[in-house]
């Protein structure tokens, strides 16, 4: 008897608790949104280089959205669009350099670029803008003339370039025009870079792509030569090209050492391009 009394009111005390528990569930989902506590602000988190991401987002409505789809084709046309042809002056695309259209998290990243402008430019000894930054890939990279400032051009480019930059926090630079997800230059390699190991690395490694004469396929842009980036691009320099060939080439296997990097970009940059003639 005593044990029957005892699981009855083990089960009362059950019943009793659930009943507690519903009541009490019903009174939280029914009282008012101003008695709620208030959910804690989620901090923008900076897009990473993630195709499956990248489909999800939304491009903006309407006009903005028409240009940032348009900033994104330039991009990948540059020097064959009829908006951004008459200005290039070689054989390069953006893509060319900053890879899957920018989207790349490492060579030459645009994603977070928009929030680090205005910044100061030493090479321009100025603060400039980033159109005044797409504007000077005109002239340098492209080996080109520059759009006008305001342009459709430049200006689909930056919108391309600012949606790439959503949720990245504003960080203005005082010190060099660059994002959040900028290249980190090398340090130097443990012996001089060597322009003999450098072209026996790029016959093995580079030229199925860009070709033995480095003039470019139909795979690869030219590396040289009139139709590559001039000698005022940042790529003419040795240690921005060897940090680059690290984290760029080979495309989609990108295994070159330190060493091999440097290497292959001191043969890359002793042959001859186009002189810089700013303008």
């Amino acid at each position: 008897m005593i044990k029957l009394t005892s699981l009855r009111l083990s089960r009362d005390a059950m019943a009793l608790a659930v009943v507690s528990l519903m009541i009490a569930s019903a009174w939280l989902v029914w009282q008012p949104w101003d008695h709620a506590v208030p959910a804690t602000p989620s901090t923008p988190v900076p897009w990473v280089a993630n195709q499956a991401v990248y489909a999800a987002q939304a491009y903006p409505p309407g006009k903005l959205g028409e240009i940032v789809r348009l900033g994104e084709t330039l991009v990948n046309e540059t020097n064959e669009h009829p908006l951004t042809k008459p200005f290039i002056g070689n054989a390069l695309k953006c893509t060319s350099c900053h890879l899957d259209g920018g989207r790349h998290e490492q060579a030459g990243s645009f994603i977070g670029v928009a929030a680090a402008y205005p910044a100061y430019s030493p090479r321009e000894q100025r603060v400039i803008t980033l159109e005044d930054r797409i504007l000077n890939c005109f002239i340098r990279s492209q080996n080109g003339t520059r759009p006008a400032n305001g342009s459709e051009v430049p200006v689909a480019i930056a919108a391309y370039i600012t949606w790439l930059s959503q949720g990245t926090p504003l960080k203005m630079n005082p010190e060099k025009p660059l994002g959040p997800n900028h290249m980190t230059l090398l340090s130097d390699p443990p012996q001089p870079a060597s322009i003999e190991r450098g072209e026996s690395l790029y016959l093995d490694r580079c030229a199925d792509c860009h070709s033995e004469d480095g003039l470019g396929t139909e795979e690869g842009p030219p590396v040289w030569g009139e139709e590559s980036f001039n000698d005022g691009a940042g790529l003419a320099g040795v240690p921005k090209l060897a940090s680059w060939l690290k984290v760029a080439m080979p495309l989609d296997d990108t295994d070159l050492s330190d060493q091999e990097a440097f290497d292959v970009a001191a043969f890359m940059n002793s042959h001859s391009r186009p002189k810089f003639h700013p303008n």
